[in-house]
């Protein structure tokens, strides 16, 4: 089940995190994520405070979250987007995660599936989103869901890193 989180989910969250970074630390894999600086608990607190933060559970244990919104950050003005939508039309996926110990089930396919469906339900026209350049499963999932590349640009992540990512819509 994927549910609005609570102030309960937020250890859980947490752990996730720092799941995918003992997982990177152990494999040499990586996201564009750094330990203690992005995601944090602070990150799914001040979504959870938001109202934007949602967590996949199964028997009480939490398999992933997201953050739904509609910030678009300040590099998509560089993306040459081919859905056209006003900002209070365009859904943003943000910080989809699966726990490394629950991945290879298909959650990450029922988390954006939940998101464009969230999305519609908003009036959301627009699911845009992006993600690493380096992010392979990330590249290939989003395609595979009927995302289209919409193309690269150079962004100041979290203000603590600039990389290349990718960037993907979908009309909903």
């Amino acid at each position: 089940m994927i549910r609005k989180a609570v102030p309960a989910d937020i250890p859980q969250a947490a752990a996730i995190y720092e799941a995918i970074f003992d997982q990177e630390a152990e494999t040499g894999s990586r996201t564009n994520w750094l330990r203690g600086s992005y995601p944090t608990p602070e990150t799914a607190q001040k979504a959870l405070e938001a109202g934007t933060f949602y967590v996949g559970e199964e028997d009480g244990v939490l398999w992933g979250s997201v953050i739904l919104n509609s910030v678009q950050l300040p590099e998509y003005a560089d993306i040459p987007w081919t859905l056209a939508a006003e900002p209070e039309e365009v859904a943003v996926i943000h910080t989809l995660c699966i726990h490394p110990a629950h991945g290879g089930r298909g959650h990450g396919r029922e988390m954006v599936a939940f998101c464009e469906e969230t999305a519609r339900a908003q009036g959301k026209t627009v699911m845009r989103l992006d993600t690493w350049e380096g992010n392979l499963p990330a590249n290939r999932l989003y395609p595979s869901l009927g995302y289209r590349f919409a193309g690269t640009a150079l962004f100041f992540f979290q203000n603590f890193v600039q990389e290349n990512l990718n960037c993907y819509e979908k009309a909903l």
